[in-house]
């Protein structure tokens, strides 16, 4: 009997592996296709819209490589010691929030365009794109920093070199920074959806005023599909302390509720990224499949295939 639960384990186990490391490739290689592709354009370089999408794939492409690196050495039994492990932690942890805030950003950027179209060249600038990127790194790397700055403070050197598997909770030393982390999580969260609230509630009023108007019914469903991604990449920041509780009362199920949320919360919102631009937008789209499919596409324009012969 015992032989066969862990015959049974061993099976869920591999299955894991397998399906996580499937998709994980399957979604770097899209982001790595849609980076090529704005970078192969000059247009999406100088578009606002289209930078602050490829800030936002280099930040999912780096968070899903480092996922990666960290459930591997987790299925692999690796040890890692705290000093490398704290790092890793620092730049994951930023990285989670540099997703939500990206897609609040690019919510602001199609507020502007549609509700000031007349003053949305001026407003939305490459230079003022770029700094608006600086603080999005700036403002995602303050709870991970302040983590991080109290292991230091608090920790002797020893505790650098010891090896354990790799998680966040290793730089959560206290109860308390347990709280703090959970109420700047729910700070975070508040302004972030009220401000993507408030563009979907603008944007609505000018669909409805000038119904004729595809672009601002397009921008409706794109706020409304970022917001989805949004709700699933702040879920990320609470799920650490539903799995908490778990791992108290069972720890069997505790994980296949971590892998559960960890498909459902680090993955999927990095993969709806391209059905958000690769998929739904037509300027994109064309350029995206050509490369995904190296040229082979028949349905790809004329237009566009002169223009990435001209890029080759």
């Amino acid at each position: 009997m015992e032989a066969n639960n862990s015959d049974i384990n061993n099976t869920i186990k591999n299955f894991k592996v397998i399906f996580t490391q499937l998709t994980l490739n399957i979604s770097l290689y899209i982001n790595f296709v849609m980076l090529f592709t704005f970078f192969k354009k000059d247009s999406f370089r100088e578009d606002t819209r289209y930078i602050l999408f490829a800030h936002m794939l280099l930040v999912d492409t780096f968070q899903l490589i480092f996922m990666d690196m960290s459930h591997l050495f987790f299925d692999l039994s690796i040890l890692m010691p705290a000093g490398a492990c704290m790092v890793v932690s620092m730049i994951l942890g930023s990285l989670s929030y540099n997703t939500p805030l990206t897609l609040t950003a690019m919510c602001l950027e199609r507020y502007v365009a549609i509700c000031m179209p007349l003053r949305h060249g001026q407003i939305s600038t490459v230079r003022r794109t770029l700094k608006v990127i600086l603080i999005i790194w700036l403002i995602g790397s303050v709870p991970s920093f302040r983590d991080f700055i109290i292991v230091v403070a608090t920790e002797a050197k020893k505790f650098y070199d010891e090896r354990s598997f790799c998680s966040y909770e290793l730089m959560m030393r206290s109860s308390w920074q347990w709280y703090v982390r959970s109420v700047m999580a729910m700070l975070y969260f508040g302004i972030m959806l009220g401000t993507v609230t408030f563009t979907y509630v603008k944007i609505i009023g000018v669909a409805r005023t000038v119904s004729a108007d595809s672009s601002a019914s397009k921008a409706r469903n794109t706020i409304l599909l970022h917001t989805f991604q949004l709700v699933l990449c702040l879920a990320v920041l609470v799920s650490p302390f539903v799995e908490m509780a778990i791992f108290q009362i069972n720890q069997n199920i505790f994980t296949h509720v971590r892998y559960f949320n960890f498909i459902t919360f680090n993955i999927l919102p990095r993969c709806l990224s391209s059905f958000i631009y690769g998929v739904r937008d037509e300027k994109f789209r064309e350029l995206f499949l050509f490369y995904m499919t190296f040229g082979l596409m028949k349905a790809v324009s004329k237009t566009s295939l002169k223009v990435a012969s001209d890029n080759f």
